[in-house]
């Protein structure tokens, strides 16, 4: 329970809220983290003005307790043949957009689906660190670097250069990338790339560089920036879709294909084999995949089929 007390309070950050996720005293809560310390020899965790973090060791200590702990976990839903029952606590993270368009009537369907199951959501665009907040899953859309993560792609993610019908009367319609460098660009600034945007042309990726009117991280203002003809935007289709149905948007430069992204699910080695987990990963999976109903091009084509 030392050590349990311990993970919970990095998880929260803060002793107050670690104690009634645990339902015990505070005091209670921070005397076995204390006797976890002398027992360690090693001091775990500093308080600051952000609340309570964990110190060096205490950082390393609580990724090797976190994982020890969700494996026993896991083994005792095994021996208790609660593997068979989704219920218990899920923390995930998702992008903010995506998040309250899609995920958030998803996760609602869910929980009524599976009553005993506990949801904890948190929709940021940053790239969180699964282990060190006490994460089970993250749903993320883009392509996903190297790492000891367990990743499961449910659907692919479409973009697509958008303008507004008054932008291109005024503007005129790009023919080619490179006729982007005398436009306005609304840039998302969450991609890491600067002010670039890439196209394949033929068989080679080009770069261009326009002029950045509006810049945010935040994928409907973007959209709403564009809907008002500020410039052109590139845009997944989950967002745009939309505005392409009704007209606000224009797509542009078909012919020449986008960096390719998916829809992802990433989890900490350990966390799918419990079967809340599992439960939930296989419902997102069937609810998204293996195609988006939001994407209007996908649409079209089955109509046409």
């Amino acid at each position: 329970m030392d050590v349990l007390s311990f993970v919970r309070v990095v998880e929260t950050g803060a002793f107050a809220r670690a104690a009634e996720r645990m339902g015990m005293s505070k005091s209670i809560l921070s005397r076995r983290v204390a006797r976890l310390e002398q027992q360690l020899g090693a001091r775990l965790l500093t308080r600051t003005a952000k609340g309570t973090q964990p110190t060096d060791i205490g950082q390393a200590y609580f990724e090797r307790a976190s994982n020890i702990l969700t494996d026993l976990e896991a083994a005792q839903e095994v021996v208790a043949d609660a593997v068979t029952h989704v219920a218990g606590p899920i923390r995930l993270s998702a992008p903010l957009s995506f998040g309250s368009q899609y995920l958030a009537p998803a996760l609602a369907d869910f929980a009524r689906l599976h009553p005993k199951v506990e949801l904890d959501v948190s929709l940021d665009d940053r790239t969180v660190d699964l282990v060190g907040g006490g994460y089970d899953l993250a749903v993320r859309i883009g392509s996903l670097p190297d790492s000891s993560l367990i990743a499961r792609r449910i659907a692919p993610v479409r973009a697509a250069v958008l303008a507004s019908p008054s932008y291109i009367a005024r503007a005129g319609r790009p023919e080619q990338p490179r006729d982007l460098n005398a436009h306005d660009l609304l840039l998302y600034s969450n991609t890491g790339r600067g002010n670039q945007w890439r196209f394949k042309v033929k068989d080679r990726w080009e770069y261009i560089q326009g002029h950045v009117r509006f810049r945010a991280d935040n994928g409907e203002m973007l959209r709403e920036a564009a809907c008002a003809g500020l410039g052109i935007v590139i845009l997944p289709s989950f967002i745009a879709a939309p505005a392409i149905s009704s007209g606000q948007l224009e797509v542009l430069l078909r012919d020449y294909p986008l960096d390719e992204n998916g829809l992802h699910i990433v989890m900490p080695p350990g966390r799918a084999t419990t079967a809340r987990v599992r439960a939930l990963v296989d419902f997102l999976t069937q609810r998204f995949g293996p195609e988006p109903s939001w994407d209007p091009c996908w649409m079209a084509a089955k109509q046409a089929d």
